[in-house]
This record gives C-alpha cells, structure tokens and sequence, in this order.
C-alpha cells in the first residue's frame, strides 16, 4: 500500500529556502574575522549542522566562550544573514502549491528545525507562511540537535501524529539520520548536499531538486 502521511515535518534552512550558502558565508566572517579561527570555506560547511552553540563548541573547544558570548555571535551571525538573503528570500520552487495542497487535504504540517527563532520568524512572517504550521519546533525547544530524532518526534506529538505516520522533508544527511532515528520517512532536497550523500539511509523516499517533483502529488493527495 502506498504511503500517504498524516503530517508534513520540514527542516527550514536549505528545505523550504534555499539559503545555506548565505548561511556558509556569514559563518565563513564570523569565525574567520571576528574569531580569528581560521577555518577554510569548505570547513566550515561541514560544520554548518545543529545549533549555533554546539557548532561554536565544535571549533573552539566546549568552554572556549560562555553562554552570554555564544548568544551573541549567534545573534551577529544571524543578522548578517538575514542582511543578505532576504532580496533573495523565496520558497524553493513548487513549495507554495505542496503547503496549499497539504491544508486542503487534511495533512497537518510543522516545522522541525535548529535554527533559532530570530531565523525562524525571518523566513515565515517574510514570506507570509507561518499559518500553515501547527507546530514549529526550534533550537531553543530541544536538548539534542540532529541526529537525535527529538525535533521530530516532539514536532510530532505537539500535531498528535505517530511518527510513522510523517514525513520529513530535509536537505541534510544528520536530519536524514534524525528522520531515520524518529522512525520517519524522508524526501531529500538537494539544495546542499548531492543525491549520493543519502543513499545509505534506507528511510530516503526520493531526492527531490524541488517540490514540483511529480512524488509530491502521489504523497499529498
């Protein structure tokens, strides 16, 4: 039998926009010249996972900067972001007719992300979107950052859906893992990592270059 989920949980950053490479390039400033760190480009792509804290901790050791001072960068990273994405704020192409499609249908829909709330409220409010969410679950609401499936588990037990019964859209391997871990299905948007990159989990539905991809019409109907 065809899987038809209940509920739709979506990471955000790189997932419903296609912003991680401002998000690359704000880190990039921050870490280089502000921090002193010096950590190449590619570098800090692979450290752009979990919440801003804990990718802090990971370049400069675990009681490097204090929690006021993590806040802080946190809060000068965000806002150059933002400063620079948002003549380029927009939803990846086909997505506005999924989340359409998805109210009229029934199927209930959250957020699961570890982005702050300061970057949360930027892309839903700018982009007038946020009605279409029950639940929105960020870094502040979780102990554990992805892998660890609690995202996606507490995004499904505020919607009061069983987590075998929701999707995932995700556009990274640790939410991948997070999915896998929650007991969820996932579709794969490959806005910042290549369809190869996910074929170890057996949880991965189909990897998707956007939302007019013809699956969405079989899974939200």
């Amino acid at each position: 039998m065809q899987f038809l989920p209940k509920a739709l949980l979506f990471d955000l950053n790189g997932t419903m926009i296609d912003d991680m490479e401002y998000h690359n390039k704000a880190w990039f400033s921050i870490l280089n010249d502000d921090l002193n760190a010096g950590i190449s480009y590619g570098d800090v792509k692979k450290q752009m996972y979990g919440k801003n804290d804990e990718l802090l901790q990971r370049v400069f050791g675990k009681d490097y900067f204090s929690q006021a001072q993590m806040d802080e960068i946190s809060l000068k990273k965000e806002k150059i972001y933002q400063k620079d994405y948002l003549p380029d704020l927009q939803l990846i192409a086909g997505l506005d007719l999924v989340l359409k499609r998805a109210k009229a249908t029934g199927v209930l829909m959250a957020i699961g992300s570890a982005a702050i709330p300061f970057n949360i409220n930027f892309a839903l409010d700018g982009l007038d979107i946020r009605s279409y969410f029950k639940a929105i679950v960020s870094a502040d609401d979780v102990v554990t950052s992805k892998p660890d499936p609690e995202t996606f588990l507490k995004g499904a037990e505020i919607l009061g859906v069983k987590p075998e019964d929701c999707l995932v859209l995700e556009d990274a391997p640790k939410g991948v893992e997070a999915a896998l871990n929650a007991g969820m299905q996932c579709i794969v948007l490959s806005t910042a990592h290549s369809a190869k990159e996910f074929k170890k989990y057996p949880n991965v539905i189909k990897v998707v270059s956007d939302y007019n991809d013809p699956i969405f019409l079989e899974l939200v109907k």
